[in-house]
């Protein structure tokens, strides 16, 4: 068994899933909306590196890296990732991740790398490693593999080892799951991330795929909401000039928003409530602040990530 429905994975399974794939799994457990799917393991990878012998290619690449020269480091993230890219997938894990993908019934899933030291107290791996949304059928056996190979970019061994993980094993696993079209989305952090207020929640939404608020390319609304009585504290709206959408036949792509929606609030009264129900629930559930990813799609609010608050 190289992978798991987030039906059976809960937050104990960071060893095997990840942060994001046990938080998933959870989330899916508590009965959230989270648009279905399934985690390929760590042991997955692990048997990659097993059979195509490269465990020893990638730590002598490693061995070599001067953390204080750029060059090197990015000299060995692309001969570690080459090597991953070059390498066949053994067949019997491509078979089994195919056949989860066709369980799904959906045309496009969202891969996202999850790394399996991930979101721990030491080490937030968060935005370390990649994702490639919009993933059909036909990409995902080698996003699954570039999600792998993520775990070797500069940032990611720059990264560890800043926090000292050079000697820690670390591995990836990688989360499928159904891709939402989000008319809009954005992140929720369940305490005010700048002035510490615990009775304080702040909802950011933006037009479009939550990458672009993520990834900080656009400013989002933001709206406060005091978290006793879910009432609105305050709301910013933000002017969003671009948004990321899907393209028709797979993959993203930057486009213009409509003059109509250019200063528009992008969630209303009834929906922001809602939405800060949810994510008090969250937080309630995992007794910890929590800074939650979510999108709405047809007037549906999926979660689509929790991990707790690490800068608190």
């Amino acid at each position: 068994m190289f992978t798991k429905n987030f039906k059976h994975l809960t937050y104990k399974d960071v060893g095997i899933a990840g942060g994001k794939g046990a938080s998933l799994g959870e989330m899916t457990q508590v009965g959230l909306l989270i648009p279905p799917g399934f985690v390929v393991l760590a042991s997955a990878f692990d048997r990659f590196l097993e059979e195509t012998d490269l465990e020893m290619e990638i730590s002598s690449a490693l061995k070599r890296v001067n953390y204080k020269d750029v060059n090197s480091v990015d000299k060995a993230s692309n001969v570690i990732r080459d090597l991953i890219h070059d390498k066949v997938m053994p067949a019997d894990i491509k078979k089994e991740i195919l056949a989860e993908f066709k369980k799904l019934k959906v045309k496009f899933v969202a891969v996202r790398s999850s790394a399996t030291a991930e979101d721990s107290s030491v080490a937030s791996w968060a935005g370390e490693l990649e994702t490639y949304l919009d993933t059909t059928e036909k990409m995902l056996v080698e996003n699954v593999r570039k999600c792998w190979s993520s775990l070797f970019t500069p940032r990611a061994i720059f990264y560890r080892q800043e926090k000292e993980m050079l000697k820690t094993k670390v591995s990836v696993a990688v989360v499928i799951q159904e891709m939402i079209a989000s008319e809009i989305s954005g992140i929720v952090f369940t305490v005010h991330p700048v002035t510490k207020n615990k009775n304080q929640m702040i909802i950011e939404a933006g037009w479009g795929l939550g990458e672009a608020i993520v990834s900080g390319q656009v400013t989002p609304d933001a709206y406060i909401i005091d978290k006793r009585d879910l009432s609105i504290i305050d709301i910013n709206i933000a002017k969003q000039e671009m948004m990321i959408i899907r393209k028709a036949g797979g993959g993203i792509k930057h486009a213009a928003v409509s003059k109509a929606k250019l200063e528009k609030q992008k969630l209303n009264g009834k929906q922001i409530v809602a939405l800060a129900r949810i994510c008090a629930q969250i937080e309630k559930h995992y007794k910890k602040p929590q800074d939650i990813e979510w999108a709405m799609a047809k007037g549906k609010i999926y979660i689509t990530q929790s991990r707790p608050i690490t800068t608190l």
